[in-house]
């Protein structure tokens, strides 16, 4: 095989692989009011189907002394059996899986704590979801914050993609607060 077919070869398995990473998607999901801190993770994306569940990372409350962070993460479950997650905050314990009794994840609507200038800040606390059949889901959190507006629901399709925005965690820091804004993908 010469240098150019070798190339060519290259190329050729380099971007399907890539492909295979990353999903087509009709539509992104989002939320005015989620938190000001951190920074965006990978978008992670059920690798078939879409995601029928979910489950939280969650912080129980820490007491008036200590610092809460509350919610710390975000899992989807997909329809092929694939978690998927975005960045994922170190403290809490994962919720018990929330699941459309039929049909996929469609909209979103975050719950987020405003800003609590000297006081102890949480940002994102929550989430709760509709299904495609009309079903709301929400885990079990703490009850910081407050819902704001619902996202758009799925054009086409449902949810099948995960992004966070999550602040990291210095341990010197008397106020961290971890997940503090989502979106999310959808396929057809």
């Amino acid at each position: 095989m010469d240098l150019s077919t070798s190339a060519v070869v290259f190329l050729f398995l380099t971007y399907h692989l890539c492909e295979a990473e990353h999903r087509s998607y009709n539509s992104v999901l989002t939320v005015s009011n989620g938190g000001e801190w951190g920074e965006w993770g990978e978008i992670e994306f059920c690798p078939k189907g879409h995601a029928y569940g979910f489950s939280l990372k969650v912080q129980e409350m820490q007491g008036l002394t200590d610092d809460d962070t509350s919610l710390n993460g975000i899992r989807l479950h997909c329809s092929t059996g694939a978690v998927v997650q975005s960045t994922v905050g170190p403290l809490g314990k994962w919720t018990k899986i929330k699941e459309c009794p039929k049909g996929y994840l469609v909209s979103f609507v975050l719950n987020v704590e405003a800003p609590q200038g000297p006081a102890d800040d949480t940002a994102a606390n929550n989430i709760r979801f509709n299904c495609g059949d009309g079903t709301g889901l929400e885990a079990k959190s703490t009850d910081f914050g407050t819902y704001g507006r619902w996202s758009k629901r799925c054009k086409a399709g449902a949810i099948c993609g995960i992004q966070t925005k999550v602040e990291a965690y210095y341990e010197h820091l008397r106020d961290n607060t971890a997940l503090n804004d989502v979106r999310f993908f959808c396929c057809d």
